[in-house]
């Protein structure tokens, strides 16, 4: 039951947040293994003034923190995070040094909703 939490300096418009959220849905449960029911996406609009990033260069910027299920392998996490910042690039023009990836991973009981808890998460 993945939070994936994007702030940037992009100014969106409402199509455009659904159809990013839609497309790192599918990067996350491709690359990850999994389905889409329990994805969960944030999109925080921030003004330039709000974000940093002391490599950064001309342009907006783009930062992931990835609250996930553990037991991922490096190359999964990796092949994801390099496929959001593509798109992310490709779609909006975010320059490559402008984005951060953050994975911060939880035991699968950590990881709930309503009707659900989590499990451990096993390559199957």
């Amino acid at each position: 039951m993945p939070l994936l939490q994007f702030d940037t300096t992009l100014s969106l418009a409402a199509d455009e947040k659904t159809t990013f959220a839609e497309r790192v849905t599918e990067l996350y449960t491709h690359e990850m293994a999994t389905t889409a029911g329990h994805v969960a996406v944030t999109i925080r609009e921030r003004a330039d003034a709000e974000m940093h990033l002391g490599r950064g260069v001309d342009g907006p910027l783009l930062f992931l923190d990835a609250q996930i299920r553990r037991g991922r392998s490096h190359e999964r996490k990796r092949a994801f995070a390099l496929g959001t910042m593509e798109y992310a690039g490709d779609a909006f023009d975010v320059p490559d040094p402008n984005m951060k990836v953050v994975f911060t991973e939880h035991p699968g009981e950590a990881m709930m909703g309503v009707d659900r808890v989590g499990g451990e998460w096993t390559e199957k």
